[in-house]
């Protein structure tokens, strides 16, 4: 295993191509899609968080905030996924380490999230 990614994400679509191919890089996959189940869950494993910025019970944005504020998940890298979201701005209203525009060429998600579970290590 390579490490273990927590997927908040409500589309279903994407988030079983997110699982499919991470299942296929050897990567554990945490699969969420509403940010209540995300935030009850135990997340002190994670080797990074890969979170949509629109979800029906809030945004992103400000759950990458509270991860980054928490001293038990503020070192776990956060990458950003979005459709609608200006990356440009997005960067500044939140801490995340890198962020990927949906639809997403799955060579490059891969190459993100890669880059910065190293970094993590």
């Amino acid at each position: 295993m390579r490490g273990i990614i927590y997927v908040l994400e409500d589309d279903q679509g994407i988030r079983e191509v997110i699982e499919l191919i991470l299942g296929l890089e050897s990567y554990e996959v945490k699969s969420f899609t509403t940010i209540n189940d995300f935030m009850s869950a135990d997340r002190r494993s994670a080797d990074l968080f890969l979170l949509d910025v629109m979800l029906p019970d809030g945004n992103g944005i400000e759950v990458c905030k509270e991860l980054k504020s928490s001293i038990t998940t503020r070192e776990v890298p956060v990458v950003m996924m979005s459709a609608h979201a200006d990356l440009k701005n997005l960067g500044e209203e939140c801490p995340a380490e890198d962020f990927v525009t949906k639809p997403f060429d799955i060579n490059k998600l891969l190459q993100k999230i890669g880059s910065q579970i190293a970094r993590k290590n």
